[in-house]
């Protein structure tokens, strides 16, 4: 009753809008979708969309007007709280995005300084060892000779400060190597009891001059092989057992390794070193694994070492996953104990390097030496004819592929940093260009971790750090010189039948998956499904000269190779395909590489597609 005979309009906050609509229903015949806000009696305004249609009758006169108002209110407001969080999502994406490139400006400033870091101590590395190489390796020769009394002990006395600077220099390139994460740890199957023993022989001399006693404990319960790093493990023993042999002048160091603890996929081992020695005063013990810290002031000054050593021992023994503790009584000993986990495994363990004792009848191993400087190049000369070995010299990897070319050698000791041609070039063109599988042993003053990567991606067969040591140079190049001439006949019968050996080992992908049936089909069917798709991406990319894809697609192809067990050898293909299209290489060998990486990656498809099949039906 209210409402009749009012005037329709007046009801909105927009009395011509609402006019407007109700006209153009009576001139159209209908409106629709008007947007309007009306008023409630109680003054309460409510959005509303207005939609009205007329009747008329055969002559076109109005029979009635039907109009509906829906009221959006709660819709709008919906609406517009949406808008409000998506500029406030914006907004927070943007913030994120700046903070995200701050971020990876100070990671990138970061990472220049761990890189100049590394560059610096390599360079470090080399420029002192170079000279020391010389120093140290002439005082053995002059030692072998004739001389005095005081000649030999001067010589000598030479010959421990150089060995006590190389131990300082090797120190602390070994505690940036952990700091930068740049240590790998390996998983080789190997016997702890067998390795810690051999380890233990080193002492035996300087515990016996000391008149010291040695005792091991063996606990019986640890399987005989087990998967883990051994020259991690050695090093830190080595360290430990070193401390234990140099701060005790009388009765005993006990060397104790027992289980903890086992499940069907692991096992837990305590090893101790425990000495009667000088003792660790106790406001001195928490500080004792800290850089450059040892036992008192007056340390170092007796009893030499930089205290580095159990600063890298605290942290190669937690980075892998391990704890580390000390208890010690003044004057009366310490115990120094640290956990470490280890896989189990059914593969048997990995032979120990052993130094090939002196053997009077080879003498007919050619040598070339390829080394820039003339001092180490005289004393290489000095140390191989005392071999008995016939050498040659080339000053530069350029001059050696020439003098290759033209005479035969039964292995290479190669220099790294050298002018015109380095080792590493060398190396790669001796083994893409000339198909040269000679061994090859890099002999170099620095000892950067990126260095042992560098020689065996192109190629090298072994690594010694100078200064040289005569015993394990000549145990090294018998080693490789008679694995070489042992493999030749069956190198030369697999060679045409290579693509029939498997690439594939899903042994890593079983233990990642804890044997899930379910997780290791997914995986392959993931690889099945994407390795031809980047196969496609680098073929097409390599002859278009898309450098920056075929940079890409190599990059992302190499995580897979580890999972499903291909060799590294596919993965340093992989990386110089990267390397090759970085700097824009566009030549033979990057076509050679490019045509290897796919035959390994369809062999690879083709024994996983198997695999499948067969854990399907299984």
């Amino acid at each position: 009753n209210e409402l009749v005979g009012t005037n329709f309009s007046s009801y909105f906050t927009k009395p011509d809008l609402a006019e407007e609509s109700y006209q153009k229903a009576i001139n159209d015949g209908m409106v629709s979708g008007r947007a309007l806000t009306i008023m409630h009696k109680n003054g309460e305004l409510k959005d509303v969309i207005y939609n009205a249609s007329v009747h008329k009758d055969e002559e076109g006169n109005i029979i009635d007007i039907f109009a509906a108002l829906i009221d959006v209110t709660d819709q709008n407001r919906i609406e517009l709280e949406l808008i409000e969080a998506k500029i406030l999502a914006e907004r927070t994406i943007s913030f994120l995005e700046e903070a995200k490139r701050k971020a990876e400006n100070a990671t990138k400033i970061a990472e220049e300084a761990v890189k100049s870091k590394q560059q610096f101590l390599s360079n470090m590395s080399h420029e002192i060892r170079t000279p020391m190489n010389a120093i140290i390796g002439f005082t053995k020769v002059v030692l072998k000779t004739d001389l005095s009394l005081k000649q030999n002990e001067y010589l000598k006395a030479i010959k421990v400060s150089g060995d006590a600077m190389i131990v300082l220099i090797n120190d602390i390139l070994d505690l940036a190597k952990v700091d930068s994460g740049k240590i790998i740890f390996e998983k080789t199957p190997f016997n702890i009891a067998a390795s810690i023993s051999a380890m233990l022989h080193l002492f035996e001399l300087k515990i016996q001059e000391k008149n010291l006693n040695l005792s091991r404990e063996y606990d019986k319960n640890i399987p005989d092989v087990l998967l883990g790093d051994p020259t991690r493990l050695h090093q830190i023993i080595l360290n430990l057992v070193s401390n234990a042999v140099k701060f005790t002048n009388k009765g005993e160091i006990k060397v104790a390794v027992s289980l903890l603890s086992q499940d069907p996929k692991k096992v837990t081992v305590l090893f101790s070193v425990k000495d009667t020695g000088i003792g660790i005063y106790k406001n001195k013990i928490e500080r004792i694994f800290d850089n450059f810290q040892q036992a008192s002031s007056c340390t170092s000054r007796i009893y030499g070492g930089t205290g580095l050593g159990l600063a890298i021992v605290k942290q190669l023994v937690e980075a892998q996953g391990g704890h580390i503790s000390v208890k010690s009584e003044i004057g009366k000993g310490s115990i120094f104990s640290f956990t470490m986990n280890f896989l189990k495994t059914n593969e048997p363990a990995m032979p120990m390097e052993e130094i090939i004792e002196w053997d009077e009848d080879i003498k007919n191993i050619r040598v070339l030496v390829v080394e820039d400087i003339a001092l180490n190049q005289l004393l290489m000369r000095t140390i191989l004819d005392e071999f008995g070995f016939f050498c040659d010299i080339a000053s530069n990897g350029k001059i050696a592929i020439e003098m290759l070319k033209k005479n035969e050698y039964d292995i290479i000791l190669m220099d790294l940093q050298m002018p015109v041609m380095n080792g590493f070039e060398a190396t790669a063109f001796i083994r893409k260009n000339m198909n040269i599988q000679i061994p090859i042993m890099a002999l170099t003053a620095d000892v950067a971790t990126v260095d042992l990567e560098k020689c065996t991606e192109v190629g090298m067969n072994d690594y010694l750090a100078k200064p040289v040591d005569d015993k394990l140079l000549y145990s090294k190049i018998l080693g490789l010189v008679k694995s070489k001439k042992s493999q030749a006949s069956v190198e030369n019968g697999l060679k045409n039948n290579l693509i029939d050996l498997k690439v594939t080992d899903i042994n890593y992908l079983v233990q990642k998956t804890k044997s899930n049936p379910s997780l290791m089909m997914e995986m392959i069917a993931l690889y099945l499904e994407q390795t031809p798709v980047l196969l496609s991406e680098m073929n097409k990319s390599f002859h278009s000269k898309d450098w920056d894809m075929l940079q890409s697609v190599s990059h992302k192809m190499i995580p897979s190779f580890s999972i499903f067990g291909m060799k590294p050898e596919t993965e340093s293909i992989a990386r110089m395909i990267h390397d090759f299209s970085k700097a824009k290489a566009d030549d033979e060998e990057l076509s050679l590489l490019v045509k290897d990486l796919e035959k390994i990656c369809i062999q690879a498809c083709k024994e996983l597609e198997e695999e499948y099949n067969r854990i399907k039906n299984t």
